[in-house]
C-alpha cells in the first residue's frame, strides 16, 4: 500500500494574519454602524380618526417629525372600533393608533413614550392612553396653556395604571431626550 501524503494538494502563500487585521476591524466597524440603522426602522401606525379632526393632524405631524410613519383610516363607527381593541370609554380620546404588533395608542400620547413602550412592552399590556384631550399635550397646544396629564398603561384585563405623568410643558419636551 502506498503511503498517504500529509502534504496539501495545493499550497498558496498566505500572508501573516496581521495583514487581515485592518480588514477585520473595518468590517466590524461597518457592522456596528449598520445595526442601529436596521433596528431604528420607522414604526408604522394605523391611525383611526374622524376625517375632520384638526388636533389629530397636529399630533400626526409631531409623530412624523419623530420618524413615525402612518396610514390613516376614517371608520364610520370609531367607538365600536375602540371597543373592539379593548379601549374602555373612560380611556378614550379622539383618535386610536394601532402598531404593527397590534398595540393601541389612544389619544395625544407623546411619541417618545410610544417608542419606549414598543421597545419594552410590559407583560399583559395592550397599549397606552391619554384620556380626553388635555391642553398642551402633543397636538393640543394652545398658546402657552398646559394641563398636567397622565399617560395610562392599558392592561388586557381592562384595568389601567399610570405609565407616565407629564406635569409641565418642559417635562413633555424632555421626554424625547
Amino acid at each position: 500500500m502506498g503511503k498517504i501524503s500529509q502534504q496539501p494538494l495545493l499550497e498558496f502563500p498566505m500572508p501573516a494574519n496581521t495583514v487581515y487585521l485592518p480588514l477585520r476591524l473595518l468590517l466590524a466597524a461597518l457592522v456596528c454602524l449598520w445595526l442601529p440603522l436596521v433596528s431604528s426602522a420607522a414604526e408604522t401606525l394605523t391611525v383611526h380618526k374622524s376625517p375632520t379632526c384638526g388636533c389629530c393632524v397636529a399630533w400626526l405631524d409631531q409623530l412624523s417629525d419623530q420618524g413615525y410613519e402612518f396610514t390613516l383610516s376614517h371608520p364610520t363607527d370609531l367607538n365600536t372600533l375602540k371597543a373592539n381593541y379593548g379601549i374602555a370609554p373612560a380611556y378614550q380620546s379622539c383618535h386610536t393608533a394601532v402598531s404593527e404588533q397590534e398595540y393601541v395608542f389612544e389619544g395625544h400620547i407623546p411619541g417618545a413614550l410610544i417608542k419606549r413602550f414598543l421597545e419594552e412592552p410590559p407583560p399583559g399590556a395592550i397599549g397606552l392612553a391619554v384620556p380626553g384631550m388635555p391642553l398642551g399635550s402633543p397636538g393640543m397646544e394652545v398658546e402657552d396653556r398646559f394641563s398636567p396629564y397622565q399617560v395610562l398603561l392599558l392592561m388586557e384585563d381592562g384595568s389601567s395604571e399610570v405609565y407616565a405623568a407629564v406635569g409641565s410643558r418642559e417635562e413633555q419636551a424632555s421626554l424625547g431626550h
